[in-house]
């Protein structure tokens, strides 16, 4: 059996449809579980669900509830998932062991986000848009009586529609009167989770067929609504939403092929904080086709990544440090997943000379970061080798102290494959420290080969006896040493 979970009624019902016309050929019994069901198809798809006669099943909250019995519930779909906390997904999937999950969204939660990036949920980014849409345009605003006339009736002359999002029930008439003075010519028609089934029914229904100019609503309109004559939508109060919402809304509109506009309108005498600014920003910012993705890698940058193992789905791991949780985290599933290690084992090598990328070779501080991070993240010399060959395309030359660390970080690289944890000069020789007696003692025998000695010292020390010479000059050093452990 398959369970479809939505957010809203709405959804549901245009769900339940668009399953109906897509199976019609297939043997296949498709219910739903809403507020706008009647208590005797309720209790019927409870049966049905219970003996396996229903197939598939579309609901909002009401399938997390514990009278909802599956005979063989095998795939759980969670559209919007952003509108869901861990409890609800959690509920359904402890059913049985072996559900699969597929959830979609435009902008999925920081914690989903997160754990698709660690590896521990597969994701797959559709980037391409529909034939012929075009971006929304997005502008920020305070509330302006002339720029909302303006608005509205550019849309109106064009013959297209206006939804205008406030999500306080309470006052949303006190707005139905403030727009009837802004445009006394158009016709405002008010949805809201409060109607009956009945009149948010025909509220939708008379906006789809065009019967009223202006819908004003509640965030009822954010899930899966497809209106393609709409194509204005004004956000009142933004800075109290979240970017996921923000996306979410901006979505109803532009989905044909007429430019649309979205203005986010934020009251007069409000002062922003810090954090909605910056959620402001970024939806003007990420404003092209496909940004939901971008959006939710900011929401996850200004919210943090949420709790992996419990109900928190966003927030900072304070104690740990971000960076070193994930490495932690990553470690901790490579290791389930039998994997190698992400991160090759660490080497200390402790030589003479200098070794660095000299500030008037690479200038920009970024640039020279982000080249020692993926020379200390290289695991084998050709990617050192590459790394080398790119460095000389973009800056030149490299200089001796350049070559110096690329030669150390070939050294390391082949004495991390010997099992080797510690390279140090000493008075008269080189100090081997290792963690793999065997590796080390095949290296003994294959430096005996080339005529070299190795002398192991105790179980984890070795020993290298050089030449002043050798030892005082750090090339011919470093050259001798890699010399030692290339195979023989």
């Amino acid at each position: 059996q398959v369970a479809v979970l939505v957010p809203t009624t709405v959804l549901a019902e245009q769900h339940r449809r668009s399953f109906a016309a897509r199976f019609s050929e297939f043997p296949f019994k498709i219910a739903a579980l809403s507020r706008f069901s009647t208590a005797q198809d309720e209790r019927d798809t409870l049966e049905g669900l219970a003996s396996g006669a229903v197939d598939i099943v579309i609901g909002t909250h009401r399938l997390a509830q514990a009278d909802i019995h599956f005979a063989n519930l095998g795939l759980l779909v969670v559209d919007e998932e952003q509108r869901f906390g861990v409890d609800v997904k959690e509920k359904l999937k402890a059913l049985r062991a072996s559900v699969d999950v597929l959830t979609m969204t435009a902008t999925p939660i920081p914690r989903t986000l997160h754990m698709s990036m660690l590896g521990i949920r597969d994701i797959s980014n559709l980037t391409t848009p529909p034939a012929n849409r075009i971006a929304v345009e997005t502008r920020v605003s305070r509330w302006d009586n002339a720029l909302i006339k303006s608005a509205i009736d550019r849309e109106l002359a064009r013959g297209g529609q206006v939804f205008f999002v406030h999500n306080r029930i309470h006052d949303i008439h006190k707005v139905a009167q403030r727009l009837a003075q802004i445009v006394p010519e158009a016709t405002i028609g008010i949805g809201h989770g409060r109607l009956s089934e009945s009149e948010l029914e025909g509220v939708m229904l008379d906006f789809v067929a065009g019967k009223t100019d202006i819908l004003l609503a509640t965030t009822i309109i954010e899930s899966g609504l497809d209106i393609p004559n709409a194509n204005t939508i004004f956000v009142d109060e933004a800075d109290t939403y979240g970017l996921a919402d923000l996306h979410q809304l901006r979505g109803r509109v532009g989905r044909s092929h007429h430019r649309a506009y979205c203005y986010l309108l934020v009251d007069e005498t409000a002062h922003l904080t810090s954090t909605a600014a910056r959620r402001l920003r970024a939806i003007q910012e990420f404003s092209s086709m496909g940004a939901g993705f971008s959006l939710a890698m900011r929401d996850l940058e200004i919210r943090g990544a949420g709790n992996l193992l419990g109900t928190q789905q966003s927030g900072h791991i304070a104690t740990v440090g971000y960076e070193l949780y994930c490495r932690l985290l990553e470690q901790a599933v490579r290791g389930l997943k039998a994997l190698p290690p992400a991160e090759p084992p660490q080497v200390n090598v402790d030589l003479p000379g200098e070794a660095w990328l000299p500030r008037d070779y690479i200038p920009d501080l970024r640039t020279k970061i982000d080249v020692y991070r993926r020379l200390s993240r290289a695991t084998a010399e050709n990617e050192i080798d590459d790394l080398g060959v790119e460095l000389a395309d973009r800056f030149g030359p490299l200089p001796a102290e350049a070559i110096r660390l690329l030669d150390t970080a070939r050294l390391r690289v082949a004495a991390a494959a010997l099992g080797i944890d510690a390279i140090a000069r000493h008075p008269g020789m080189i100090m081997i420290g290792h963690h793999d007696r065997q590796r080390i003692d095949r290296l003994k025998q294959a430096a005996a080969r080339k005529g070299r000695v190795v002398r192991v010292v105790d179980q984890k020390t070795a020993v290298v006896p050089l030449h002043d010479d050798t030892l005082a000059d750090p090339d011919k050093l470093l050259a001798s040493i890699r010399s030692l452990l290339k195979p023989a």
